[in-house]
Order: structure tokens, then sequence, then C-alpha cells
């Protein structure tokens, strides 16, 4: 991910920084959904910051992961925070991942020809009255749904991991060894993804982080 410091860059540059600056992904499991990220924030060639999170709760059933332009990145995560409660209060139910989604989409893709869009990718999931789901979002308001997404400088040697260890039906116990894997990979080759993995859970349950403590325990093994 990277630091824009306040500064606002050419297109042309800031097309170059949509291809670097971190690793995160996402598993869609049987019991739920496994987001992974490192936590490295960089500017350039600076490591800018090493303890960043870039896993962001939305509700307690639904979350998103940040790789792009950190300040753009933080706004859309606390905007949708904001407008999900609000769902919540005029509705009177809880909001759906499409509906999170849907308007995520919207956002972006409104600003899209804007001086200064959004420069992100996404990953938004979590789980609903009709199951777990899992969307990627670009810049231009894009979305997918599928079963593992990474995104970021490091997403094609996560892929390499996920595309061989994925499997239908696997548990979270396995989604999460195999996410932990993938982030680990990346950032043993991508120099702009390190300094430790992020690992959160969404299950019928609710959100939950896991403690550094866990994640190490399943890197040395």
């Amino acid at each position: 991910m990277n630091s824009d410091w306040g500064l606002r860059m050419t297109k042309e540059e800031m097309k170059g920084l949509m291809k670097t600056g971190t690793t995160t992904l996402g598993i869609v499991t049987k019991d739920g959904i496994v987001f992974a990220a490192d936590k490295r924030v960089t500017m350039d060639y600076l490591i800018a910051h090493k303890v960043f999170e870039k896993i962001f709760e939305v509700t307690d059933r639904i979350a998103l992961t940040m790789a792009g332009l950190v300040g753009d990145a933080q706004l859309l995560a606390k905007f949708l925070k904001i407008e999900m409660e609000l769902y919540k209060v005029r509705k009177q139910k809880k909001p759906s991942v499409k509906a999170a989604c849907t308007l995520l989409s919207h956002i972006l893709f409104n600003n899209r020809m804007s001086p200064f869009p959004y420069y992100v990718q996404i990953l938004l999931g979590g789980v609903d009255e009709t199951g777990f789901h899992l969307f990627s979002l670009a810049a231009d308001g894009g979305s997918v749904e599928d079963k593992y997404i990474s995104t970021g400088s490091g997403s094609v040697i996560a892929y390499g991991v996920l595309e061989e260890g994925y499997k239908e039906g696997m548990s979270l116990e396995e989604g999460i060894k195999l996410a932990v894997k993938a982030v680990n990979a990346a950032m043993q080759r991508d120099v702009y993804s390190g300094n430790g993995i992020d690992v959160v859970t969404i299950t019928k349950q609710g959100f939950k982080r896991l403690d550094e403590k866990e994640v190490n325990k399943i890197l040395s093994k």
C-alpha cells in the first residue's frame, strides 16, 4: 500500500503506483470469509510504515481490505462504515454484503472521471442471510464476486499459492492456513509487501482479528 503523505501526482504516475504497494487477499470457506494482508506501507522505495492494518471492519459481518493510496482507502472505508450504520437504522435490518458492495461501487464509478479519482483496489466480503460473499472492486467501480481474490503488487505470487491450495468447501482453519501461506510467499519476493501478516475472519459469529501469536504459530509449522 502506498502513502500519499498529502501529495497528489499525475494520472500516469498514479497508474504506476496502482501496480505496487501491498498484498491483500480474501478466501471464501464453508464456515466464513478469511482476509489476510501484509502490514507494510511504502512511498516509492521508502518503507513509510511497518504496522498498518489494511483490513477494516465495516460492520460486525462485513470487512474490506485496502490496496492503493492510504488516504483514499481510509476515506472510503470510513464513509462506508457510516453509511452501513445509517442503513441499519433506516431499514431496521443489517445490510447485505451486496448492498455494501453496490454503494461502494457507485461511489467509485461516479468519481472515475474526476481529476483525482480514488486510486484503490478493494476486497469486500462478509456474511448475510444469503451466505458468504467476497467481491473485488476496482478504481473505476467495477465489481466481481469470486471464491478467492488477491490484490496488490504481491498478488501474482499469492495467486500461485491460492491456485494450488484452494478447494471448494474447505474449512475456516484450512482457509486461514492457506491465506497466511499465500501472503508469506508474496512477502518473500515482493519488496512492497512485508513486516508481518494481519488475518481476519468473518463468520456467523462476527468479525475476529487473529493475534500475532496465532499467526506466528501457523508460520512456524
